[in-house]
């Protein structure tokens, strides 16, 4: 006999009107000049920089049919001010290294040594080779190694 369905209650609709809303609301198509979301910033080179926290909302497609009530969803976006921003940091050679030095421990084999372009599973602690026998595709590896002045792999 299946087991009775509990209720669920549906969640109540947080609606706002649009006129008590803390921050402006723009459709997609009426963003004025100078305000863009984090990501049209990343591929601007930027990095958000001074700006205190979003200055407007653009609104989702659901809410661009409904211009009286404020927009809830998980979708917006938070516009941000471009003249506010700076741009993005250039790691230096020493952070660069640390970050490879991390992926070096988790690419390369425990039991052969051989480092791979692909990160190693956990659970296994080794190469597939070394696991089970299975063959390993040589372009897998970094065979060649590199030159000791510079030891980066990207």
């Amino acid at each position: 006999m299946p087991r009775p369905r509990k209720k669920r209650r549906r969640s109540e609709v947080n609606r706002v009107p649009r006129c008590d809303a803390t921050l402006p609301e723009y459709d997609r198509s009426t963003v004025p000049e100078g305000l863009v979301t984090r990501r049209q910033l990343r591929e601007m080179g930027l990095s958000p920089g001074n700006n205190c926290g979003p200055v407007a909302i653009l609104r989702c497609r659901l809410c661009a049919t409904r211009p009286q009530w404020s927009c809830t969803h998980p979708t917006r976006g938070y516009l941000l001010r471009v003249d506010l921003a700076k741009p993005k940091r250039v790691p230096t050679i020493a952070q660069e290294w640390a970050l490879d030095q991390a992926m070096a421990a988790r690419q390369t084999c425990g039991e052969c040594g051989r480092r791979f372009y692909i990160c190693l599973s956990k659970k296994l602690g080794c190469c597939l080779e070394c696991h089970d026998g299975t063959p390993v595709d040589p372009s897998s590896c970094m065979t060649a190694p590199t030159p000791a002045t510079h030891r980066l792999a990207a």
